[in-house]
């Protein structure tokens, strides 16, 4: 059965989407594709538009576990399941997923790392993409929970950490 790697991270509009963290996220996407994965995300744009164009550059199919409707979906996202719980969605991306990758973020993606931790998932966090994920990727502040995520700084060694796990 192939892997469901999800990708976690802001939406258009935030404040914290670079063009670093785009370009992270559309890599990630890539190497999700090229390793035979399939990628699956909140379906919406920023970093989960990215990387679903970065998974249809390498080939892969791509799920996009919408909150609203269906037309919500971006244009690269291949199947398109609407779920109309709003951020109760995250719930059915995260349960879902194999491993989760998560880049910078706002408070979605804080749930969601939140829950891919508590539900014992394989937590990857890509260091340097900014907002909350580079907040958790601190090491001041990691060390004091039980459960830690695993903190990468390149998109290759995500991905790979992904399939291993």
């Amino acid at each position: 059965m192939r892997k469901l790697i999800a990708v976690s991270g802001s939406n258009s509009g935030d404040e914290n989407l670079t063009e670093l963290s785009l370009k992270m996220a559309e890599e990630v996407g890539y190497y999700i594709a090229q390793k035979g994965g399939i990628l699956i995300c909140g379906g919406k744009g920023g970093i989960m538009e990215a990387s679903a164009r970065g998974a249809k550059r390498g080939g892969g199919l791509t799920i996009g576990i919408l909150p609203g409707s269906k037309e919500e979906a971006n244009r690269f996202i291949d199947i398109a399941l609407s779920t109309h719980l709003g951020y109760f969605r995250n719930y059915v991306m995260i349960s879902s997923a194999d491993a989760v990758i998560a880049i910078t973020g706002r408070w979605g993606t804080l749930n969601e790392v939140s829950l891919a931790i508590s539900l014992g998932k394989p937590t990857i966090l890509l260091k340097g993409t900014g907002g909350w994920v580079d907040i958790l990727s601190d090491e001041e502040i990691s060390r004091k929970f039980k459960r830690k995520a695993y903190v990468v700084c390149s998109a290759k060694e995500a991905v790979e950490l992904a399939f291993k796990s």
